[in-house]
């Protein structure tokens, strides 16, 4: 029998099933060939960071396990309570019971590659999703707290399945009858929160590259209305956009 190539073997693990990986590299585990030696160990690894993030991932269950009566939970997020300018943006999620969906965290953990690449995912994959949205404009009249709070039930309310268990990172949401429990570091420790603040971040991240377009000057596509000393700058240079919110920039105009 003709031996198999390197360039065979390396097909063969990389079309290969987590499920069934051990019984190949086994079976190729004694070829004496360096390059086939390079392969294996480099597919163990793989394997091995594959086993901690499925690991993780369970791990990522626990809140929702406690819960498994219910059908449909609900994760709840939100993104901009911090910047100078912008909306606040909340997402809601509903995801399949024991869905694994490899890498989920907390948003701020991701790049932007790998958020966006999630988010597709979590789109096409979840039962319900909505996005709750409040204005600079409304932040500044009824503050920060009190908008994060209406966004967030604006969220939970335009599901279009309504859920039985609603999870928010940090808090609870005020004037909401379904059940709730609010997690601190919730969007680290519930799949269905970090899905959420996948959703909410690039959510509000596009939102904010498209004020770019409109107000350049103050570069929001990079800083996406946070308070660098850049937009600091800006701010005191060209004064206010129509976007910024007058009460959190008071001390530098």
């Amino acid at each position: 029998m003709k031996e198999l190539s390197i360039t065979d073997i390396k097909n063969i693990l990389n079309n290969t099933s987590s499920e069934e990986l051990d019984f190949v590299i086994n079976r190729f585990s004694d070829d004496s060939r360096v390059g086939v030696k390079k392969l294996i160990a480099s597919t163990k690894r793989k394997a091995e960071k594959l086993a901690l993030e499925l690991e993780r991932i369970d791990k990522m269950h626990i809140y929702e396990n406690e819960y498994k009566a219910y059908e449909y939970i609900a994760g709840v997020d939100e993104v901009g309570r911090g910047p100078l300018a912008g909306p606040v943006v909340t997402a809601a999620v509903i995801l399949p019971k024991d869905i694994k969906i490899l890498y989920v965290n907390d948003s701020k953990k991701l790049s932007k590659e790998k958020r966006e690449e999630l988010f597709q995912e979590i789109m096409d994959k979840a039962i319900s999703t909505s996005i709750g949205i409040v204005s600079s404009e409304q932040i500044d009249s009824i503050n920060i707290l009190n908008a994060t709070y209406r966004a967030m039930k604006e969220a939970v309310e335009s599901l279009k399945v309504k859920p039985q268990v609603v999870l928010v990172d940090a808090v609870t949401i005020p004037d909401i009858t379904v059940l709730q429990r609010g997690i601190i570091k919730g969007d680290e420790k519930s799949i269905s929160i970090a899905a959420a603040s996948i959703i909410a971040k690039v959510t509000r991240d596009q939102i904010m590259e498209g004020y770019d377009s409109i107000y350049p000057e103050y570069n929001f596509s990079k800083n996406k209305g946070y308070g660098t000393l850049e937009h600091i700058n800006a701010i005191k240079r060209y004064g206010p956009s129509p976007i910024h919110r007058a009460t959190f920039i008071k001390n530098f105009i």
